[in-house]
């Protein structure tokens, strides 16, 4: 058996352990204090094999830096792993998801998204140590508060530390139960359209009045239109406001539009359609905010030489990886997006994030955290 395997497998019950520390320590992203803490936690856990630094994250909590301490003389560039602190779930979860081993699963909030990657991470750095791996990079372990809400204010740091590492390893959870790594994710943005109309009394003067809820309604059957499936661009009118009574006509009525594109040079001509609308009550004016958030991540030669990698990893621990394509968009898109190869969905094997049913399969832990250890050394 391959000895990182052996390793992992071998600590199973205090690689458990760790997950539910982690999971208990909850951390919602609009939660600084409670993202410190489990920063804390996780920097406590680290303080044996790094280097901790701590680094400010705006009102989020903090961002977390470690540098490991590694087996190998020389190191030659940068390994960058990647994840997240914060979780959606908010303060006091646990009561109704209390962290649970059941059914072949570990059960909680945040433990796929993504706090079991952290614990592999974690538990593959042992492993090297222990067996003493020769490692020929440096490795930094990025951890940001704030990626469930857009990483407003760790994206510069993010992408400080890509454009100096020559790979990045995202512990983001795969792809299905087959923990599928992703190769390529979606790029994805929000727009807001408000539209401003004219009010008037429904009954008495209907005809002053120009509706912004009619309006808008119009526009949205219009921008519905921009989806182009077969070029892998959605476009998804999420939430809708407007007006004040059933007896007034609408002065102002508002929407917030997702958008999802798999092609950078997709962007601009999306922009400019949103940018373009035009009301069709001339009455009415209209105002388009907002854009790209997250770049796509494409599927570059890069990062298909690391996947060929991995692919031929997994083997060596008698697993099949696969490769797949996402909608849902992670802080592997900004470096990728710089030219970094990076390869994505290396954290738990499971399902539910961000529901009910969260939970990771125990029977991946202990390939999936030796994949992380064997790629470490690899790259």
């Amino acid at each position: 058996m391959d000895s990182l395997l052996s390793f992992a497998r071998a600590r199973e019950a205090a690689l458990t352990a760790m997950i539910r520390r982690f999971v208990e320590c909850e951390s919602p992203s609009d939660d600084a204090a409670a993202v410190n803490r489990f920063v804390d936690l996780v920097a406590d856990t680290a303080a044996g094999c790094a280097k901790i630094k701590r680094l400010p994250g705006g009102h989020f909590g903090r961002i977390l830096v470690c540098e490991m301490t590694l087996p190998g003389r020389r190191k030659s560039g940068q390994i960058l792993a990647l994840g997240h602190s914060d979780t959606v779930w908010p303060l006091g979860t646990l009561r109704t998801m209390p962290f649970r081993k059941a059914e072949g699963r570990l059960w909680g909030p945040g433990v796929l998204d993504m706090k079991a990657g952290i614990a592999f991470f974690l538990t593959a750095v042992e492993g090297l140590r222990e067996l003493d791996v020769p490692v020929a990079s440096k490795v930094v372990l990025l951890l940001n508060p704030d990626e469930e809400v857009g990483s407003e204010a760790s994206r510069p740091v993010t992408e400080r530390y890509a454009k100096e590492s020559k790979a990045v390893l995202v512990l983001e959870p795969g792809t299905g139960l087959a923990g599928k790594l992703k190769t390529a994710r979606k790029g994805v943005g929000d727009f807001t359209v408000t539209v401003k109309g004219r009010a008037s009394h429904a009954g008495v003067d209907f005809e002053a009045g120009a509706s912004a809820v009619l309006e808008l309604a119009r526009q949205l059957d219009h921008v519905a239109s921009f989806t182009r499936l077969d070029k892998g661009i959605t476009v998804n009118p999420g939430v809708v406001r407007g007006g004040t009574r059933s007896n007034v006509v609408a002065a102002e009525a508002s929407a917030e539009i997702d958008i999802r594109v798999l092609k950078l040079r997709d962007v601009p001509g999306l922009e400019r359609r949103f940018r373009g609308l035009k009301p069709f009550d001339k009455r009415c004016t209209i105002e388009v905010a907002g854009g790209l958030n997250r770049p796509p991540m494409e599927r570059s030669a890069g990062i298909a030489r690391l996947f060929r990698l991995a692919r031929k990893l997994g083997r060596e621990l008698a697993v099949e990886v696969e490769e797949s394509l996402t909608g849902g968009g992670s802080d592997g898109n900004f470096t990728a997006a710089l030219g970094v190869p990076t390869l994505d969905g290396l954290g738990a094997v499971g399902e539910g994030a961000h529901a009910v049913n969260e939970s990771i399969l125990v029977g991946r832990m202990a390939d999936r955290t030796a994949l992380i250890g064997k790629l470490i050394a690899a790259v």
